[in-house]
Parts: C-alpha cells; structure tokens; sequence
C-alpha cells in the first residue's frame, strides 16, 4: 500500500536491539510520553492517533535507529523546544496488524514476525499507529507500517 507523506512531532531515542537495549529504551520513552504530558504540548495534530516512527537506520534492525514517539501533524514551522520534528518520505508500505493484550509484548511478538518474515525491506521509516482500536488495550490492535521496495 502506498502511504503519502506526512510529518511528525515528538519525542525521540537513539537505540538499537542489540543486548535488548530497545526493550528498556522504548518503555522508558512511552512513560516519558504520558509523564510529560507530551499530548499537550504538540499543537497541530491530523488526529489523536499516537505514532510510534522507527527511522534514520543506521543500516538494518541490527543496528541502532532512532525511535520517534508523537503524532502527525499539518507542518513542521513550529516544533516545540525539545521535541523532534521529522518528515516521513511517501512510499510503499507492508501493512502487519498486531492483535491482542498490550501488555503481553502483541505488538514485539509481530516484530519478530517481521524479522523473520524475509521482507524486502529499505529501512526508511517504519511506524505503528496506536488508534482508537488500542483504547481497550487487552483487545487491542496496532497497525504496523513496513517500508518496502
């Protein structure tokens, strides 16, 4: 599927999956989203869809990537003082949708799906929208968006 593109705003962490490393990082920055009341500070949003953005890879999910955490907004002319502001390229995405309790790891158990899934990948930028079907979060489900060739 084609996704046109689109601009972020949020926080952000330069991790990699080496020794786990994104398994403390990532959790870490989702408090920080909520503890900071980071919703508020980020003005205008497309929507209240969270996006989580997987980007500036260094070479593939072995190595380390930048994590963004926030949500699409209509331009980057203000980005507030310690936020990132990213613009995400249009191209062609593989589309995966984990299912199920949030709190039981659904949405890392269909990353390794993805590891695993031989996909022709281009380590652009990859993202999760968190919606409205992740409010009931042991029902929930997250789309996951894979850049592809």
């Amino acid at each position: 599927m084609d996704i046109q593109k689109f601009n972020i705003i949020g926080i952000s962490v330069r991790t990699t999956n080496e020794n786990g490393q994104s398994g403390q990082d990532i959790p870490a920055l989702w408090n920080q989203f909520f503890s900071e009341g980071i919703t508020e500070k980020i003005a205008n949003k497309l929507s209240n869809d969270i996006i989580c953005v997987y980007t500036d890879y260094e070479k593939d999910h072995t190595k380390p990537y930048t994590t963004v955490l926030g949500f699409a907004v209509e331009s980057l002319d203000s980005v507030p003082e310690g936020l990132t502001g990213k613009t995400i390229e249009g191209r062609h995405y593989e589309k995966f949708t984990a299912k199920g309790n949030l709190a039981n790891g659904v949405v890392y158990d269909e990353w390794l799906k993805i590891w695993d899934s031989g996909l022709n990948r281009i380590f652009t930028s990859d993202f999760e929208v968190y919606g409205e079907k992740t409010l009931d979060s042991e029902n929930a489900e997250v789309d996951i968006f894979i850049a592809i060739q």
